[in-house]
């Protein structure tokens, strides 16, 4: 992943390097911690949430998107059928509920191997869908539209790339972690807007409009991130 560089205050536009994320090899149990192969890109490999470790009976049919592994809590499926806001509480009790029935110590022979696969699955799932950059990302993906990949990507927005200098300048400033307060509730702030935007983008099915927010929220979520990890005079580095 390429880091970000500084612009000066006269420079107005922004690009963002990509925001490759590295392939996993192995997926973690959420129970025992224990990490098996995750076999996400396996297709011949079938969906085993209703294959019960006591019977035989012939599993489901695969979901093709991430919102189908959750009919409970996303029974309307993905914008702009159904919204991009997403109940986080019970997106997570229904993903330990799947987790529960697809952990490979309940079954055995080839549905063990089944079961090793479903649960890479759920993982991938729950990790794009429970954060509203990677949801926002992976919705576009599913229209054609690679923003995480895409190395043109850019911000025209010179009031926006002064905000986020400022903010850097000030995270790095803070004698103590009590300053930062103020920083983390206007950035979650502008999370929440954000938010709000790729829902009604999504909703009316405005794709420009949802990519460009998506750029957006990257900044906001990389300067959560540097505060969340922030250490007294340690640099910031915000890779976007």
């Amino acid at each position: 992943m390429a880091s970000s560089r500084w612009l000066g205050v006269s420079t107005v536009q922004y690009i963002l390097p990509t925001s490759r994320q590295p392939p996993v090899s192995r997926a973690t149990c959420v129970f025992c911690r224990n990490a098996y192969p995750q076999s996400t890109k396996d297709k011949t490999r079938r969906w085993v949430s209703t294959l019960s470790p006591s019977t035989n009976r012939k599993a489901s049919p695969r979901p093709q998107t991430h919102y189908e592994m959750f009919p409970q809590t996303l029974p309307s499926g993905p914008p702009p059928g159904g919204p991009f806001a997403i109940d986080t509480r019970q997106l997570r009790k229904e993903f330990l509920q799947l987790q529960a029935q697809a952990h490979p110590d309940r079954h055995s022979g080839k549905n063990k191997a089944r079961a090793e696969g479903a649960s890479a699955r759920i993982n991938e799932a729950y990790k794009t869908l429970q954060n509203p950059l990677l949801r926002a990302q992976y919705l576009l993906s599913l229209r054609g539209i690679d923003v995480a990949e895409d190395e043109t990507a850019r911000v025209e927005d010179p009031e926006l790339l002064m905000g986020v200098m400022e903010t850097r300048e000030n995270i790095e400033g803070a004698e103590e972690e009590v300053e930062l307060a103020p920083m983390k509730e206007a950035n979650d702030a502008r999370i929440d807007d954000s938010v709000k935007i790729l829902d009604a983008a999504f909703k009316a099915d405005n794709l420009d409009a949802a990519k460009m927010e998506a750029v957006r929220l990257r900044y906001w979520v990389n300067i959560k991130e540097s505060l969340d990890a922030w250490e007294k005079g340690k640099p910031i580095v915000l890779v976007h």
